[in-house]
């Protein structure tokens, strides 16, 4: 936990505090300091001048006796006046010896201390000096007030900072400890841990969020490795196995090698052809055709896979028709995408049965682009829609037909690649295949 980034934060943060308050009460010192000495010195250049005026109305006589009044006065401001002579007439600062103007000299207490006193020494008529003071004591006591406040202040922050930084490190550190745990326990094989989220929404509940989706999707993408693993094994067993039936006539049988030799090359073809769906949805899902998508019109592209799949329907005793005047605009992958329509309508060719009717409709759903693939063939059950895009699936009652099982597993990948989405529906009767471009 010492080594924490979160602790290191936090002590970075009340550094940066304390820091404040110090520069604060050194502000707050300097300010006040020259707050009260610009006052305390107003008060002497106040006294002295209203001395001055006594002196210049009232002669010698009448300003020793005001200097001897305000002396007896509690409270009042210490003085002194000085003969031209230099003589010592009154008062205590009347030994004092400082130039005109403002000085600091030191002066002994009633309590016998030594203390520095502020004067100012003004020159009367005659050579008289007049001396006016007082210490500053009371701005001595100020300023240690100040400090003591300020200093209690610091010592509040840097233990509160502490305080405070070790609780976050802790609590922070807990909860990374509990990320770092979940991915230890991945990494030795359990997939089934999820990191545990406080529900704060705060910055590491969404990492928590984040990194328990990112471990669903491995999860699913684990399972789906492993089910196409498995799906792979089964479907290309009957192929392999027939491969090799055949190639063991060609030991016994001359007569038969011809056919023997077709059909070994028919099930080479079937199996490379799923080799090449596996791979060609492999190549989608990286999304590496993203950088050659350009702008595509939906209905040229429909009424060309329309115009090639029409003479096969019709010998089929079905009807392929392009339905729809809108012709939205998007941005794709012009072979991808006559891949995508071309394998729904082999599909819907394939499983709706003869005289089925097969539409190809191009529109829009509010703002967005769309294209419907509807037949009105035996449909499928609903609780089967979801899974006819699993790789490998096909329902019961296609088993025997040809194919993969891969066209509709394809058709997703492309759709997700466009950033598009895709929903089978019942069309009551026959089957909906929709596709939305979102973007």
């Amino acid at each position: 936990m010492f080594r924490s980034t979160s602790l290191r934060l936090a002590i970075v943060y009340t550094a940066g505090f304390a820091l404040s308050v110090v520069l604060l009460g050194v502000l707050t010192l300097y300010s006040t300091r020259a707050a009260l000495l610009e006052q305390f010195e107003t008060r002497i250049r106040s006294e002295a001048a209203a001395l001055k005026q006594e002196f210049a109305t009232e002669g010698l006589q009448g300003g020793l006796d005001a200097l001897r009044e305000r002396d007896r006065t509690p409270g009042a401001l210490d003085y002194g006046l000085i003969g031209p002579d230099g003589r010592a007439l009154v008062g205590p600062f009347s030994g004092a010896v400082a130039a005109p103007g403002w000085a600091t000299i030191s002066a002994t207490q009633t309590d016998g201390e030594v203390e520095p006193v502020r004067v100012l020494t003004t020159v009367l008529p005659g050579g008289y000096r007049l001396v006016v003071g007082d210490d500053e004591e009371q701005i001595e006591t100020l300023d240690a007030v100040v400090l003591r406040g300020f200093a209690a202040a610091l010592i509040g922050v840097v233990l509160l900072g502490v305080v405070g930084g070790l609780a976050f490190s802790r609590d922070v550190h807990r909860r990374l400890s509990a990320i770092s745990g979940t991915a230890e326990a991945i990494i030795d094989g359990d997939l089934t841990r999820r990191v545990p989220a406080r529900g704060e929404s705060d910055e590491i509940d969404r990492l928590a969020h984040t990194f328990n989706r990112m471990l669903d999707r491995i999860g699913g993408l684990m399972e789906s490795l492993k089910q196409v693993s498995n799906d792979i094994a089964h479907d290309l067993r009957t192929p392999l196995t027939r491969l090799r039936q055949r190639l063991e006539a060609l030991q016994t049988s001359e007569r038969e090698s011809a056919e023997s030799i077709n059909g070994a090359l028919r099930d080479l073809d079937a199996i490379l052809e799923t080799f090449a769906a596996l791979l060609r949805i492999s190549q989608i899902e990286s999304r590496a055709r993203r950088a050659g998508f350009r702008t595509v019109r939906l209905r040229d592209l429909a009424a060309v896979v329309v115009d090639a799949f029409t003479p096969s329907a019709e010998e089929a005793g079905q009807s392929l028709r392009l339905v729809g005047d809108a012709d939205p605009v998007i941005e794709g992958d012009v072979e991808l995408l006559t891949q995508m329509l071309v394998n729904l309508v082999e599909n819907a060719l394939r499983h709706a049965g003869e005289g089925a009717d097969i539409r190809v409709e191009i529109g829009g759903v509010g703002d967005a682009a769309a294209l419907w693939v509807v037949d009105n063939g035996p449909g499928v059950p609903a609780g089967e829609h979801a899974r006819l895009f699993d790789r490998f699936y096909r329902l019961e009652t296609s088993r025997s037909a040809p194919g993969s099982g891969l066209g509709l597993a394809l058709v997703e990948a492309v759709v997700k690649l466009h950033d598009a989405r895709i929903t089978l529906s019942d069309a009551k009767p026959g089957l909906r295949a929709e596709v939305i471009f979102v973007n």
